[in-house]
């Protein structure tokens, strides 16, 4: 890590802490979560565009973790309405891949100064619906708009669909590379209809009785014009997509994934980062803020 960006972490890292309450021991962003033991059983389908292992035809096992975007517990989670999805793919060779996901399909900011700029904004004296109508109003974020339309009251993690927002390289056994963008999309069973908030408490009641929640992992392929650098533009609805594989969820972990790191440029052979300046920058503020609460992690 560079000096440069260790000072743009720090700086990233000051401001969440000088905007909104945090805690020591929890994580700066997504402090509140839920861990569970999963399995992921591909399906093939992606073989020909990667080598990458959870990929190919063996099924492997995951961590999952379902977060809320605040960096506090006492956070309001209907005013709180962006939530995460972590998976981290344990391989067979002892190392691991992440993939880390959000509800919404594009980022506010396309570069980590803008992104400063804007948690900056968010003082501690600010109200939810200042920040709200300051985003609206500056034209540097005006892929914020169209992402609050998008997004629904919470009811529970388990409907959600999951977008990686940043684009990556899928590499085969010729060498090939293709640029893609990955999803989780619930399958229908997982919502039962209760118009009540499920949340934390009924995933874990429905987990226990074995209720199969599951998630397909789609891979979205990038076509020749698609800008694969700014998180900010989604890729157009009809590209294609193809189903790599099943995620189960399988019991709750006792450690809640608290010592994992989900770092989205933790990547295996197969599967390359773009160069999205803010997909790297994430991994230099994932690494502060693991510090922060005195978390080391080994790849």
């Amino acid at each position: 890590m560079n000096n440069q960006g260790s000072l743009t972490a720090k700086v990233a890292i000051d401001s969440i802490e000088s905007a909104v309450h945090t805690e020591n021991h929890l994580r700066r962003a997504h402090a509140i979560g839920i861990a569970f033991d999963a399995t992921f059983q591909p399906t093939g389908a992606a073989v020909p565009w990667t080598i990458a292992a959870h990929l190919q035809q063996t099924e492997v096992p995951a961590v999952v973790r379902f977060s809320h975007s605040s960096t506090s517990r006492n956070s309001n989670e209907q005013l709180n309405p962006v939530k995460g999805m972590a998976v981290r793919f344990q391989l067979f060779d002892g190392t691991f891949t992440n993939l880390t996901m959000a509800n919404i399909p594009s980022f506010v900011s396309k570069t980590p100064d803008a992104f400063i700029r804007l948690l900056q904004a968010f003082d501690s004296n600010s109200t939810w619906s200042q920040r709200i109508d300051a985003l609206i109003q500056d034209t540097e974020y005006k892929e914020f708009g169209s992402i609050l339309k998008k997004l629904q009251p919470f009811r529970n993690f388990e409907s959600l669909h999951y977008y990686s927002i940043h684009a990556y390289y899928l590499i085969n056994k010729d060498l090939q590379r293709q640029a893609v963008r990955f999803e989780w999309q619930p399958l229908p069973q997982n919502d039962d209809g209760n118009s009540n908030s499920s949340k934390e408490n009924e995933l874990i009641h429905k987990v226990q009785l074995d209720q199969s929640i599951r998630f397909r992992l789609l891979i979205q392929l990038a076509e020749q014009g698609d800008i694969i650098d700014d998180p900010t533009i989604a890729w157009p609805d009809d590209r294609e997509k193809i189903e790599a594989g099943i995620l189960t969820l399988k019991s709750l972990r006792a450690d809640n994934a608290e010592s994992f790191i989900f770092d989205p440029t933790v990547t295996t052979q197969g599967i390359e980062c773009s160069d999205d300046p803010i997909l790297h920058f994430r991994s230099k503020a994932y690494a502060e803020s693991a510090k922060r609460r005195g978390v080391r992690e080994t790849r």
